[in-house]
């Protein structure tokens, strides 16, 4: 399932990104790429341990931990730090799927259950640059507004096509969730809609949503692991 969690930073938010990931030093992103993926990748990134990449992914992950569409969707136990990518001049990423496993600076392991691409450019500045996600349905071609960012599955296919005109610029990272099962946490999710979709106009102890609410949560205490 694609979950788009929109305004994750404002406007002005990515301006100042953007001022300063446009005098970053840029590198051939096919240098971070796996055997297989290199053959298909033709980007830049910023490198991991540039001061400036770390400092913005630094504050997209604080952010992230204040959005709650974003914790109700990913149910976040490790986030890798986020990571800078630029897509210019037929710039493109064939089809691949991400690594199973990744590894933190730290040295720990993290299970890649869920991808994640910040936008940071506005579709109207550039031509191509669709994310799109091979899935059940068919493959689906996502292009948000600058500020939002979209969840899918990191087993998935999933290609960025060429940019004929401007620069895609975005950041991407991936989440190993408490719920491995992507079924399971889908389930929690749309329950968990469901349940802040009552709204306001049922008071807090209200039978039936707290019946719901204690669903909810001895759902999430059967499938998370910790």
């Amino acid at each position: 399932m694609l979950i788009p969690v929109e305004g994750v930073l404002s406007g002005d938010e990515v301006r100042r990104f953007r001022a300063r990931l446009d005098r970053a030093a840029w590198q051939d992103g096919a240098r971070t790429a796996g055997t297989l993926a290199r053959a298909v990748k033709c980007n830049q990134q910023l490198a991991d341990e540039a001061p400036l990449a770390r400092e913005l992914g630094d504050a997209i992950v604080r952010r992230l931990g204040s959005t709650p569409l974003f914790i109700s969707a990913a149910l976040p136990s490790k986030i890798h730090p986020p990571k800078f990518n630029r897509y210019q001049g037929g710039g493109h990423y064939g089809a691949h799927v991400d690594s199973a496993v990744m590894h933190l600076p730290d040295g720990r392991a993290l299970r890649s259950d869920l991808s994640a691409t910040l936008f940071l450019t506005d579709p109207a500045d550039y031509d191509g640059g669709e994310l799109e996600v091979e899935g059940a349905f068919g493959i689906q071609a996502v292009k948000l507004a600058a500020g939002d960012l979209v969840l899918y599955p990191s087993s998935s296919l999933h290609r960025v096509t060429p940019v004929t005109r401007g620069a895609r610029v975005a950041a991407f990272f991936w989440i190993e969730s408490l719920v491995r099962c992507d079924s399971a946490r889908t389930a929690l999710f749309d329950l968990d809609q469901a349940i802040q979709g009552l709204g306001d106009g049922l008071p807090a102890d209200d039978p039936n949503r707290l019946r719901l609410t204690a669903v909810y949560h001895n759902l999430l205490r059967l499938w998370a692991a910790t």
